[in-house]
């Protein structure tokens, strides 16, 4: 997913309108001089952002040569607008961008998206349910936001089942940590509630946004699957399948992507994706194969013909709205609507404003790094929350909210003592950036070590059993 600038989230109706003009301008001079495909696209992919930030301040679309008066911006937004007035943060399925070094305030995204934070009364609700301790990242707020997750869990606790849903778009053979936090989690989920899980590997997706072939598209999904399996997914008890291969074997699966299609109109698509006239109809028609594996007679062969199994959906708050429409849908074709666990964005090395890209080997650790490469990219390219000199930083100390080495220890060091002690060391100016960064990299370079090993285990055989449809185990009543 493209990372894209959005400088102009707080400039004015008039400056947003020239902007969109310009950009507009400035893509057809690309196309007339049959610039590159990759050029094109990320003009195209600007231009639609601007034009999704003129829409969000106006609350109307950008139409040519209608500038805008001397409106003052609306703050009437309907539920898909992405950006305020007010904020600088944009967050849709392929572009998070925020000009705080902190990251995406992700309690105005809640707002903004409608739905729930996960708060310490939900984390000891699970906890009694399932008799386990929360994960840290419940714990952390690494997951932080929900939709209907007191149901899923009313259904638990009355012996009703339910069934986890989670995917990767693979664009390219290499994934990086990021990659691995909502799988982490949901090998938690799996392991803790005792349910199936099915995994979506969106090859379609990628085909379609991606200058890839087929094939390409293909060998990247089974590839990322081995990093996947290698997470330690139950056999026995999870599905990953690719959409190029399983729609064309499984008329349940089909029949609801065509189901989904009919109660989603072009005009919802496109506000709610930012389409544009220009877009393949491949594209506007693939959220509703992302919507599909919600609703658990897309796997006859796992849950029969049964429609009434919920379904619970760990992802990052950038994919919600796939499943806001999914949500909207769901009760017009008879199916429950499926429940949401949304974690944060896992930053860039370079800091939080951005997601990684995998196409800037600089932007994070590869599953794929050696030792030594994790070392360099730590020390050289790991953004600093440290003060400019050492006697400066001993004496006004490090900040966290912005330090990039800390932000990675929140996620992988599960031990939230020492994670505290780091915290109030490195506030405090008795721990230096250096210090910290060489905590990272001893956590880091054991936990890449071990996936690698895990992954050089799974054969080409394992993936196809992984991938093949079949029944599942599960005590459903």
């Amino acid at each position: 997913m493209a990372n894209m600038a959005n400088s102009e989230a707080c400039a004015s109706p008039l400056e947003l309108f020239n902007s969109v003009t310009t950009q507009g301008e400035h893509v057809r001079a690309l196309k007339a001089g049959n610039a590159s495909k990759d050029e094109i696209d990320s003009a195209v992919k600007m231009l639609l952002s601007l034009k999704m930030s003129y829409k969000a301040a106006m609350g109307e679309d950008y139409k040519a040569n209608c500038p805008p008066g001397s409106l003052a911006p609306s703050s009437n937004h309907g539920p898909d607008a992405m950006i305020t007035e007010a904020e600088e943060d944009f967050v849709d399925p392929w572009t998070v961008q925020t000009s705080s070094a902190k990251g995406i305030d992700y309690d105005k995204l809640i707002v903004r998206f409608g739905s729930s934070k996960i708060d310490k009364e939900l984390i000891n609700r699970i906890e009694r349910a399932t008799g386990q301790r929360p994960h840290h990242f419940l714990r952390r707020g690494i997951f932080f936001s929900h939709r209907d997750m007191n149901q899923v869990l009313d259904a638990y606790e009355n012996k009703k089942p339910f069934y986890l849903y989670t995917g990767r778009g693979p664009s390219s053979e290499a994934m990086h940590v990021g990659h691995l936090i909502p799988f982490i989690f949901t090998k938690w989920l799996q392991d803790v509630f005792n349910v199936p899980l099915v995994i979506q590997m969106t090859d379609d997706e990628k085909y379609l946004w991606k200058d890839l072939t087929l094939d390409q598209a293909y060998g990247y999904a089974v590839e990322n699957a081995k990093d996947i399996i290698a997470c330690g997914f139950d056999i026995n008890k999870t599905f990953i399948f690719s959409d190029l291969d399983y729609m064309g074997m499984s008329p349940g699966f089909y029949k609801n992507v065509v189901k989904i299609q009919k109660h989603v109109t072009f005009n919802q698509v496109k506000g709610i994706f930012g389409f544009t006239d220009s877009d393949s109809i491949g594209k506007i028609s693939f959220p509703a194969i992302q919507a599909a594996p919600s609703f658990s007679n897309s796997f006859p062969q796992i849950f029969g013909d049964r429609t009434d199994i919920q379904c619970l959906i760990p992802c990052a708050i950038d994919q919600d709205p796939y499943f806001r429409m999914t949500r909207d849908v769901a009760p017009k074709i008879g199916y429950p609507k499926p429940a949401l666990l949304h974690s944060t964005f896992f930053p860039a090395l370079q800091g939080a404003q951005t997601k990684m890209s995998a196409s800037d080997p600089n932007s994070s650790i590869f599953l794929t790094d050696t030792a030594k490469q994790i070392k360099t990219k730590v020390n050289k390219h790991a953004f600093s929350g440290g003060r400019d000199t050492v006697e400066e930083h001993r004496q006004f100390g490090g900040n966290c909210d912005v330090d990039v080495s800390f932000m990675y220890l929140t996620f992988f060091l599960e031990d939230d003592d020492k994670l505290e002690q780091i915290r109030k060391d490195y506030t405090s100016g008795a721990m230096l950036t250096g210090e910290l960064k060489k905590t990272l990299i001893e956590v880091l370079q054991p936990l890449i070590a071990e996936h690698q090993a895990r992954r050089k285990e799974v054969t080409d055989e394992i993936v196809k059993e992984f991938m093949t449809p079949r029944k599942l185990s599960f005590d459903f009543q």
